[in-house]
């Protein structure tokens, strides 16, 4: 017979077996940190085998606020959402079609890693990323809501000496000198910046071979899939007193900016529009893009304007018209959702 110690032993080493068998079923997709939380880890395969869902990233709270205030989403009953690493992950429904729901934050960085986070631990078809930016247009008027086709990065910048040579991958120059007031008087040490290159890594493309690239183009398919959003009725009015002048309009398949940078400047609007000829600027859309389509996954950017990216008179106007710019968003969001017809083949298993 044995001993109670060696039955013991005989069932820790079972327990040793299945925590590492089961470890190794998530290795590929799930963190460190995550496999430590083994209720989370239990939540999302059960999660995971109702999808596959559909993507849904915004950046900051009014964005998520005037989302949420639609009333479309649905919380799932039995896991209303899973938090990762600081983020929270709201499982649901949107008129019918399962989504996953996150708010990533400010910037490239965050964009990036919550994308990531999104592609890597849940069962998704795609990426729906959507949020408000400034407009670099004077055709285009606060309220409306873009669907661009194309995004360049402007934050890649190589920071050069008055007389340097630009390197040969920059796309584009400022002179900084030639914004002296007055014109032309004495020196500007500040010298010119070069616009770089992004460094693209991809499934399709070859290990440590990137691709040198500038710009970045959302899914062909999912494009096409919102033109029949032309024409939607788009709020005009902040509330029954303050409304905007001109009735707000959506636009599909313009060209946009993304950067680290807030530009509030009319002289840097001016040279962006321009030279790259991009309509709206925001602070996360190509990393969202680049992350989705590095993983081969498809991806679509609704972005809604909310200010004039320093054209304007006085203040910034993204604290008077940026929770309307959101809404208008947020229903472009949704009635892309309702009338999404793509595929919703499992891509994760």
């Amino acid at each position: 017979m044995a001993s109670e110690k060696q039955i013991s032993a005989s069932c820790l080493n079972i327990i040793t077996v299945l925590i590492i068998s089961i470890s190794c079923l998530f290795l590929p997709v799930l963190s460190i940190p995550l496999l430590r939380n083994w209720k989370s880890l239990a939540t999302i395969k059960e999660v995971n085998q109702k999808g596959p869902y559909l993507g849904l990233i915004t950046v900051y709270p009014p964005e998520e606020d005037a989302f949420f205030a639609i009333g479309a989403f649905k919380p799932d009953p039995r896991h209303p959402y899973v938090d990762i690493s600081g983020r929270r992950f709201r499982i649901g429904k949107v008129e019918g079609r399962k989504v996953i729901y996150v708010r990533c934050g400010v910037g490239l960085v965050n964009a990036a890693a919550a994308t990531q986070q999104m592609l890597d631990i849940f069962n998704i078809i795609g990426i729906l990323h959507f949020g408000i930016s400034g407009n670099l247009n004077s055709s285009l008027s606060i309220g409306d809501v873009l669907i661009p086709k194309s995004f360049v990065q402007t934050g890649l910048w190589d920071w050069l000496k008055p007389n340097a040579t630009m390197p040969t991958n920059d796309v584009a120059e400022l002179h900084i000198g030639k914004y002296n007031v007055p014109v032309g008087d004495g020196h500007n040490l500040l010298g010119l910046i070069g616009y770089s290159t992004e460094q693209f890594y991809s499934e399709s493309g070859n290990p440590n071979n990137p691709q040198r690239t500038s710009w970045f183009e959302v899914t062909e398919s999912w494009f096409q899939s919102a033109s029949i959003l032309e024409g939607l009725e788009l709020q005009q009015c902040v509330n029954s007193s303050f409304c905007l002048p001109e009735k707000p309009k959506l636009v599909i398949g313009l060209n946009a900016t993304t950067s680290d940078s807030f530009i509030d400047n009319a002289a840097y609007r001016n040279f962006l529009l321009s030279t790259f000829h991009v309509s709206s600027t925001d602070m996360e859309s190509a990393a969202v893009i680049m992350t989705s389509l590095s993983n081969g996954f498809p991806v679509l950017v609704i972005r809604g304007l909310s200010d004039l990216a320093g054209a304007q008179s006085g203040n910034n106007t993204v604290r008077v018209f940026g929770a309307l710019a959101a809404t208008n968003v947020a229903n472009a969001v949704v009635r892309f959702v309702q009338t999404f017809k793509g595929s919703d083949s499992p891509i994760f298993l």
